[in-house]
């Protein structure tokens, strides 16, 4: 198992180094002789002609994977699936329908008129959730073909601080009020351009998003499954699920003997362990804590709100006419001597500077309020996680934490009382 996972990682990160060299001797990118493209950034990508076929795959997919973590307990199925998972969704369909890129159709078909969602897209956002739902991240374990790479690739993990986890973990959220903030105001599909593993899946990227694909994977040789845990969109959405979950994966399938064997099999600080004797015997401690967030919350909601909004003319330039109105209103006040593509075909189009620069003013009014909920938004998820650390649930064992636990079962091997011939 880690002589092939191994080989594995070997290939993955060689990638890279083999098409990075390509890249730079075709100028400008991304002209490659692979046939790809950059996504496009202003309207929703056409759904695939096998979107229905790839359906039942995912379906399929998820309901061996969770009865993989349910009934069979097996950590070498779950690998297996990986695999399939990583060849099929990741290189066969070169990560397209992507349920965590789908989470941008639906937003179009909420703020774009006109812009609908096809039932595949819709079929490929949905699944997961419902899945998270009522058997927890059964998709991230072994499904997800961003995560089925990590996976792999992660034969050396290291715990981090709990601490540092949740900080960093705060980027999950943050790219996805982005990702909100992109498709609201027009400015692109955020989560498809900046992709770090779809150059990888279609042999072909520019130089700098090669480069952090193969950063990404090997920062997850040692930091296991890092945009799973501090970048990931849609795994935000997957975890509010999964906190609801009616069935979750749980460690002893017989009592816990508390060996904490499993919690320092666990690389991403996802079990939690039994309540301190002290908390449980003074439960005012953490209401006292409670009370005092829940006083300050509003404040820093605003606070959060107000720094949103003051940052509106940096969040703009996510928007092409911005950042074009910018640049040719630079290249005439002779700041820039060259011109760019984008500008030379504006000033060969019909429109005029006055009319480029009103059209962009009024794209920044527009990131005004979405500055403002994007600001309010980090705020209110720091202040809910500050609160949910105060809350002493009783736990008397090891138990996985529903909205952090991959159900990857790396777990399962390091129970003494597992049975044995469920063992993976």
């Amino acid at each position: 198992m880690r002589q092939a996972k191994l080989i594995i990682l070997l290939a993955i990160l060689l990638l890279p180094a083999t098409f990075s060299g390509a890249a730079e001797m075709r100028f400008p990118p991304p002209d490659f002789q692979t046939g790809y493209h950059l996504p496009d950034l202003h309207s929703p990508p056409p759904a695939s002609s096998n979107g229905v076929k790839d359906a039942v795959i995912l379906l399929a997919a998820l309901i061996v994977t969770t009865w993989m973590v349910f009934k069979a307990r097996s950590r070498r199925g779950l690998f297996l699936i990986s695999i399939f998972s990583l060849a099929y969704f990741g290189f066969y369909r070169t990560g397209c329908i992507c349920p965590v890129g789908s989470t941008q159709n639906v937003l179009a078909a909420v703020f774009i008129p006109d812009v609908s969602v096809s039932v595949a897209v819709l079929s490929f956002f949905v699944m997961p959730l419902l899945f998270s739902l009522f058997f927890g991240r059964v998709f991230c374990a072994s499904v997800c073909p961003l995560g089925a790479m990590q996976e792999l690739v992660a034969i050396a993990p290291i715990r981090i601080s709990p601490a540092l986890d949740r900080v960093l973990g705060l980027g999950r959220y943050f790219y996805l009020g982005l990702a909100v903030l992109g498709v609201a105001t027009g400015s692109g599909f955020f989560i498809c351009r900046w992709d770090p593993f779809v150059g990888i899946y279609r042999l072909g990227h520019s130089y700098g998003m090669l480069l952090a694909g193969a950063a990404i994977l090997m920062l997850g040789v040692f930091v296991a499954r890092p945009y799973c845990r501090f970048l990931c969109p849609y795994g935000v959405l997957l975890g509010w699920m999964s906190r609801f979950s009616k069935w979750h994966l749980d460690i002893p399938p017989s009592p816990c003997v508390n060996c904490r064997l499993c919690e320092n099999s666990c690389p991403y600080n996802a079990i939690d362990m039994p309540t301190p004797q002290h908390l449980v015997q003074d439960p005012e401690i953490g209401k006292r804590r409670i009370r005092r967030l829940v006083f300050v919350s509003p404040l820093l909601i605003a606070v959060g709100a107000t720094a949103g909004y003051l940052m509106y003319e940096p969040l703009s330039r996510m928007h092409p006419t911005v950042a074009l109105s910018e640049r040719v209103a630079a290249e005439d006040a002779g700041k820039i001597k060259e011109d760019i593509l984008e500008s030379k075909t504006f000033r060969a189009a019909n429109q005029t500077t006055t009319e480029l620069h009103t059209e962009a003013l009024a794209i920044r009014e527009r990131f005004k309020k979405g500055g403002a909920w994007l600001g309010g938004f980090i705020a209110l998820i720091i202040s809910l996680k500050l609160i949910s650390l105060s809350i002493v649930p009783k736990r008397d064992i090891y138990t996985p934490h529903k909205e952090t636990c991959f159900s990857c079962g790396r777990c399962y091997p390091y129970c003494p009382v597992e049975a044995e011939p469920k063992r993976a």
